[in-house]
């Protein structure tokens, strides 16, 4: 009858730990995949609605300012769009790098 008993309290103890560690690691990892794959899905649409506004810029540049970009000038559209994205780039990467991770770092 102790053997029992003591099977019995065996099996509690595994049951207890296989709870524990589900809780301690499966929950943290379902958070985790839901704020990677809502990250990825808001990274896709910020890139495609950053390309179409850029597109959309090089047309009006190249319709839009009459004879300004004619002739020997036809590639200026190019770089200015070029330069637009360097620097919304530029923007984004120094958001990352000075957010609120970094706040909570120094304080």
């Amino acid at each position: 009858m102790a053997e029992k008993g003591t099977r019995g309290a065996g099996g509690e103890l595994v049951e207890l730990v296989v709870d524990y560690a589900k809780q301690e690691t499966l929950g943290p990892l379902r958070g985790l995949v839901r704020f990677v794959a809502f990250g990825l899905a808001g990274s896709v649409f910020l890139a495609v609605g950053l390309s179409v506004m850029l597109l959309g810029g090089l047309r009006a540049l190249q319709t839009e300012t009459g004879t300004t970009f004619s002739g020997n000038f036809t590639w200026v559209p190019y770089l200015i769009v070029a330069g637009g994205a360097v620097l919304v780039a530029g923007l984004a990467g120094w958001r990352v790098t000075a957010g609120p991770a970094r706040r909570r770092a120094r304080g």
